[in-house]
């Protein structure tokens, strides 16, 4: 009844939203008597927030129109390479109209980037899709909601997570293949490459695992404390429901991402009201810019997905209850997984000094369970004073964190080839 509630109060939002913004955008109207009157840049404000906070959020478009890359701007689009019933590879392609620079884009590295399916949509590393696209041939995981896969195509679990990455990998070529994995991606993706090194299989040349739980027992953040602290059934009694009829995927059992996002505001509320108030500061006073980053950041942060029951589930038995990865206990289909049998990639972790999502230590555990990749093909940086979103998006994942990326990614490109 949760799910049933919460579309019928978006439902009823809706209007109050759309009639909010019209309000605001007549009192900013010149042309409007209104305008003038005292107060009215401040009730505009207020109308204007109202707005904000009462509509809804679908997912945004990665919008990379072009990059500057081989000396010059060239042109990009999205094209799906591959369909699964619950994820998209996609495919940033450049375009280039002399040959010179064809063949330099051509003979870029292959970046497989791994969106994490925990939430929000793959459109969170616009950021990180638009620097690679500099020096590198960029693919990504493009994860469906839930809610709009029909009931038919079955149950999604993180076995079958696991899966569709490594399908991804053999359709793009392991031999000349980087990935890069970010957040709650990084389990699944550690737990493919191990299984297909354990099986013979080729695996990438590098593997770079961004501020992910690989073990989730080293300092523990609330996120963690939480899946600790209940137990299993509480997860599944309590933030599980159906999809209401007004979706394809009515019927499908999932956790909402309503939920999920009011598990984000709730880590850190204060500072998502002080947002918004200076957000209604910054209209007042006719600062522009500023109100436009607020909107940006928002339009992304409210974009929230749902996520199929059983995959959720898993997840947080086997990654954040269990530990099974971190403990060496952990069985795909009866297969062991195995990091200790990955030899041939080379691997490179990194941290946030201040990230409140995974905490220090947790992606650096990939290196003593990759025990069969040799010291000098591994790599960890922590940055500093950088939280759980800087590490790849912003000023220091442009500025810091992308150029030695870059640099790891390049100085083990042409090793098979050689």
């Amino acid at each position: 009844m949760l799910y049933h509630s919460y579309e019928t109060q978006r439902s009823l939002l809706h209007p109050l939203s759309a009639w909010s913004e019209a309000v605001a955008q007549t009192l900013l109207n010149p042309l409007n008597p209104l305008s003038l009157v005292p107060g009215a840049q401040r009730a505009a404000a207020a109308f204007q927030l109202a707005h904000r906070i009462g509509k809804g959020y679908e997912k945004p478009e990665f919008g990379i129109r072009s990059v500057l890359a081989a000396g010059r701007e060239v042109p990009v689009m999205e094209q799906v390479v591959l369909r699964k019933p619950f994820c998209d590879l996609i495919s940033f392609r450049r375009y280039a109209d002399d040959v010179p620079t064809i063949k330099a884009l051509a003979q870029q590295p292959v970046v497989l980037v791994c969106a994490p399916l925990s939430g929000h949509h793959a459109t969170l590393l616009r950021d990180t899709a638009s620097a690679l696209l500099a020096d590198h041939q960029v693919y990504m995981t493009d994860w469906l909601d839930a809610r709009v896969v029909p009931a038919t195509e079955g149950e999604f679990s993180l076995t079958d997570y696991i899966g569709y990455i490594q399908a991804f990998i053999r359709h793009l070529g392991a031999d000349n293949l980087h990935v890069i994995s970010v957040c709650q991606s990084t389990v699944p993706v550690l737990a493919a490459i191990s299984l297909m090194a354990s099986a013979g299989e080729k695996t990438p040349r590098t593997m770079t695992m961004m501020g992910g739980p690989i073990d989730a027992r080293r300092s523990p953040t609330a996120v963690n404390s939480l899946a600790m602290r209940m137990s299993y059934q509480w997860f599944e009694n309590n933030v599980i429901y159906p999809v209401p009829k007004n979706f394809p995927g009515h019927g499908r059992k999932v956790y909402p991402g309503f939920l999920q996002h009011g598990g984000f505001v709730a880590m850190n509320p204060d500072r998502h009201v002080n947002s918004h108030y200076d957000y209604y500061l910054n209209l007042v006073a006719g600062d522009a810019e500023d109100a436009a980053s607020h909107v940006r950041f928002y339009d992304e942060y409210n974009a929230v997905l749902d996520m199929d029951a059983a995959y959720y589930l898993q997840t947080i038995r086997e990654v954040f209850q269990e530990f099974r990865l971190a403990t060496g206990t952990w069985e795909i289909d009866g297969v062991p997984v195995r990091p200790q049998d990955i030899t041939t990639t080379a691997l490179f972790t990194i941290e946030g000094e201040l990230d409140d999502i995974s905490g220090s230590g947790q992606t650096e555990a990939a290196h003593a369970l990759c025990e069969g990749i040799p010291a000098a093909r591994k790599v960890h940086y922590v940055a500093e004073q950088c939280g759980h979103y800087g590490i790849f998006s912003g000023r220091r994942w442009r500025e810091s964190i992308y150029p030695r990326v870059s640099q790891f990614i390049r100085a083990h490109d042409g090793e098979r080839a050689a």
